[in-house]
């Protein structure tokens, strides 16, 4: 059986994770790390690279990573569904809510395509992870946005309380199922020789 190792560098994320026989979970950074020297034949980063120190990181890959080892970079970006339902999602995320996300959203906005990546670039397919959703999902989803948490917390109301009569419109019955789409962003490379 493979052993996989989990790090987070929240206890908290890492309790809520499912206990698996080959999986051992680890509380630290990703830019330093207690494991050994080229220790890795795969090393992933799962939403979460636009928070990295860059060359923290890589120096941290290029210690563990074996020699012919990958790194893949993942993640995902912003929905798509119906024109009507997207076009007010869009403006609630520029515009109601676009000055509460961190700076690093910028790198999920351009589809990992600005990070850093100084291995060598292995095409990757295009991949999109697509569900089907009630109004009450898209509602859950769309309030665990940190950005939606932010301004929750600065004007003490709900942001999505501005969208929703308007969103409850576009959608039709609240049971109603859409098709949601979100692309996955993903980097791949090798180091380099």
């Amino acid at each position: 059986m493979e052993q996989v190792f989990a790090t987070d560098l929240s206890e908290k994320q890492l309790q809520h994770a499912p206990r698996v026989s080959n999986v051992t979970y680890v509380t630290e950074r990703a830019e330093q790390t207690s494991f050994p020297d080229q220790y890795f034949d795969l090393i992933t980063v799962a939403q979460a690279i636009h928070w990295f120190d860059f060359d923290l990181f890589y120096k941290e890959v290029q210690r563990t990573l074996k020699r012919k080892g990958i790194l893949a970079v993942m993640g995902y970006g912003l929905l798509r569904t119906e024109y009507s339902v997207s076009r007010i999602i869009d403006r609630f995320y520029t515009q109601i809510i676009g000055s509460y996300w961190d700076k690093e959203r910028v790198y999920i906005d351009e589809h990992y395509q600005t990070i850093p990546f100084p291995l060598e670039e292995i095409t990757a397919p295009s991949f999109h992870n697509i569900v089907k959703w009630n109004l009450s999902q898209l509602m859950g989803y769309l309030n665990t946005w940190s950005a939606v948490q932010l301004y929750k917390k600065k004007k003490q109301v709900n942001p999505l309380s501005l969208i929703e009569d308007e969103l409850t419109k576009a959608w039709g019955a609240a049971s109603n199922t859409k098709t949601i789409t979100f692309p996955v962003l993903l980097r791949i490379g090798k180091l380099r020789n």
